[in-house]
């Protein structure tokens, strides 16, 4: 059975999700769209061609997520590479572009602490080409890949730069707007267990006990490099806003808001550091 009607005939008898990314690991064996499939069924593939589809849709049923398979994942419209080095970017961390773009900002200057990817900074620097980003990450590896989608998009206004939170940067507070989606699960939660979860980089995931321990870090640290006026955003979990929202009055922030994701649940809490130094 080497031809691409009878694969996806065969993918649809597989569990619901391997059967629904069946069809989008051949298009990409094949090199090509999700629609030339079923325009040409009849196509043979070679035996090369096979092996690693079938070895690809065996590890999709083993749990890998199918961005670490292709290489691939969509953010904002962009076209992202991703590797096990990086979280796989979340449609619920796209809240943090859109509050972002909704603050009165001109001529910003944004730090994009723990970018990953760099998803986020990626996508502010698409819609504000005029803003100048800093993007952060203790993990090189991570800093390769945000590196190498850069460049693809040519984002000209990003500077990457490796740095633990705050750890290697001058506080002479810089910049308008602070951004991140930190770790914020707590060690130990079970569903670190499901949903591909434990292909993903475990040090991009959870963070101390009650998962607040980089929260804690960048809520506190933020004002140390944010103009009069600038402000803080930041990605948590769903039960963590009013504890994150604590942790923003502690820090001096003011006009502190969560807003929810799209099933309701706290998702982004942001604020605005209105203090002089």
């Amino acid at each position: 059975m080497n031809k691409v009607g009878e694969l996806l005939g065969a993918a649809a008898a597989l569990n619901q999700e391997a059967a629904a990314d069946a069809p989008l690991i051949l298009a990409h064996v094949l090199r090509k769209d999700r629609s030339w499939l079923y325009a040409w069924p009849e196509y043979q593939l070679d035996d090369r061609a096979l092996a690693q589809y079938e070895t690809l849709l065996q590890r999709r049923l083993d749990g890998e997520p199918l961005a670490y398979l292709t290489g691939h994942r969509e953010f904002w419209s962009l076209d992202l590479l991703v590797t096990p080095a990086t979280l796989i970017p979340r449609p619920e961390t796209e809240l943090l572009v859109e509050a972002a773009l909704g603050l009165p900002l001109q001529q910003a200057r944004v730090l994009d602490l723990g970018t990953g990817s760099g998803a986020i900074a990626l996508a502010l620097a698409s819609e504000r080409p005029h803003w100048h980003i800093t993007a952060t990450d203790i993990s090189e590896e991570a800093l390769e890949v945000a590196a190498r989608n850069v460049k693809r998009l040519q984002a000209a206004n990003i500077r990457l730069l490796h740095s633990h939170w705050f750890e290697f940067l001058h506080g002479n507070r810089p910049y308008q707007l602070i951004i991140s989606n930190p770790p914020y699960v707590a060690e130990g939660d079970p569903h670190l267990r499901e949903d591909g979860l434990p292909h993903e980089p475990a040090a991009a995931l959870t963070a101390g006990p009650d998962g607040l321990n980089d929260l804690r870090t960048i809520v506190a640290g933020a004002p140390g490099f944010l103009q009069p006026g600038g402000w803080l955003i930041v990605e948590h979990g769903m039960d963590q806003g009013t504890t994150v929202r604590r942790l923003f009055g502690t820090a001096g922030f003011e006009t502190v808001e969560t807003r929810q994701d799209l099933e309701r649940r706290d998702r982004i809490t942001l604020g605005c550091y209105s203090r002089s130094p």
